[in-house]
């Protein structure tokens, strides 16, 4: 069954940050790169616009999880690279945890009946 490109995917709380920590886990990406990244790998099932991305990237470096320098992009355009911090990684370890946890115990509830 294809999917209507208007309809939205809504996102649990919490889990942008997770998806974008997880990005970053081995590259410094720029914003649009981040996007890219998550488009891709969701098959094209989540199109995180710049009015979600850009906030939650502002939230975590204010938290100290992600760390973003200044550097020419692969198009030479001048961009934004955010690159994990140990304190982001050690939140996205636990993050995962809790994410893995919980989405078993759906998974667990929604097979039972």
């Amino acid at each position: 069954m294809k999917k209507d490109p208007k309809e939205r995917q809504e996102l649990l709380p919490g889990t942008l940050d997770l998806l974008i920590l997880r990005t970053l886990r081995h590259e410094a990406r720029h914003g649009y790169g981040i996007a890219q990244h998550l488009r891709i790998c969701s098959q094209e099932v989540l199109q995180v616009g710049e009015g979600s991305l850009y906030p939650a990237l502002q939230r975590m470096r204010a938290k100290g999880w992600i760390t973003g320098d200044w550097r020419k992009s692969e198009t030479g355009r001048r961009a934004r690279f955010y690159q994990l911090t140990p304190s982001g990684l050690e939140h996205l370890e636990r993050a995962l945890k809790s994410y893995r946890d919980m989405t078993a115990a759906i998974t667990r509830i929604l097979e039972a009946t």
